[in-house]
């Protein structure tokens, strides 16, 4: 099976050319989702069609799921673990960009949202209410401190677990005590971590801190998840995609991503090995100005996906 999405993040300002313009100039390709990832999927269907030209006889399908809305909440991989594959595979591919380098684990990532309600009251009097933004305030000292305690114990491939507060909202005015407060957290996931048992940690964490109670609560939503997934680097499955990498002149690399994708659900929900291999860099092209990927590396991709299919599927 190949793995890929179809979305995209939206342009955004300040580009230089026609985003959704395919444009090539020299080496590069230019166009939103160029690199992440529509120039991986193009990669496969062109491996795809090489191998019905050739003729080879495979001793089974060459699937390419291509799913919607991973750059959000994930539909499309969702209804696809829901609805089953279908069939066993030898492995997964995700083509997500590497830079052709071969990846063996991915982080996953989870978002969760706290609301958290106090009581309101004049400004000149605080006491007589319970400031939900100071309670905030705590919370985010809490998931500091947890933050910094993970990133002591550094894994090879995935680095740790990682907080991030990605945006806060509350209060209602400057003269008022805070009656509620919002906030928007990424919660980074190691193979096998479960978000459920992170929120339940977090929630000990809080009445142990003495920040709920006393007219401040506090309720806590997973809103996405997304799991990691780590496959052994003696697997054929890696063996075989970093050979063929190799053989067609790419990176001679094997490595983890500290990033997510849709590959976590194919190797939880279905225990399909599971790798990444795919053309363009995703930190310094996906979701930027101008993005761009070699169309060396697309060839390349192409090829390696080829070679990578008839070794696996070999009669």
């Amino acid at each position: 099976m190949f793995l890929g999405h179809s979305d995209v993040v939206p342009a955004g300002p300040g580009w230089t050319r026609q985003p959704y313009n395919a444009e090539v100039e020299g080496d590069r390709l230019y166009g939103r989702g160029a690199t992440d990832m529509k120039g991986g999927l193009a990669a496969v269907l062109v491996a795809m069609d090489a191998l019905r030209r050739s003729g080879a006889k495979l001793s089974g399908p060459v699937r390419l799921s291509s799913t919607v809305d991973e750059e959000d909440l994930g539909l499309g991989i969702r209804h696809l673990t829901a609805r089953g594959l279908g069939r066993e595979f030898r492995g997964c591919i995700v083509a997500e960009p590497t830079d052709l380098q071969t990846v063996i684990a991915c982080r996953g990532d989870s978002y969760l949202e706290v609301e958290i309600t106090g009581v309101p009251a004049h400004s000149g009097r605080p006491a007589d209410g319970r400031n939900a933004i100071d309670a905030a305030a705590a919370l985010l000292t809490l998931i500091k401190q947890d933050h910094e305690k993970h990133i002591r114990e550094l894994d090879p491939l995935l680095g740790s677990p990682t907080w991030n507060v990605g945006k806060i909202e509350g209060g209602r005015a400057t003269s008022m005590v805070a009656p509620s407060c919002h906030v928007w957290l990424d919660r980074r996931l190691m193979p096998g971590e479960d978000p459920e048992q992170i929120v339940s940690e977090l929630r000990t964490a809080v009445d142990q801190a003495g920040i709920t109670g006393d007219g401040i609560s506090m309720d806590i939503e997973i809103t996405m998840s997304m799991p990691g997934f780590r496959t052994d680097q003696d697997h054929v499955l890696v063996s075989t995609v970093h050979g063929a990498v190799a053989d067609v002149g790419g990176a001679a690399s094997i490595g983890g991503w500290t990033a997510a994708c849709d590959g976590g659900f194919i190797a939880r929900d279905h225990g399909v090995p599971t790798v990444v291999m795919g053309p363009g860099g995703l930190n310094d092209q996906a979701h930027q100005v101008d993005e761009s990927v070699s169309v060396r590396e697309l060839t390349q991709a192409a090829r390696a996906y080829t070679l990578a299919a008839l070794r696996l599927l070999s009669r």
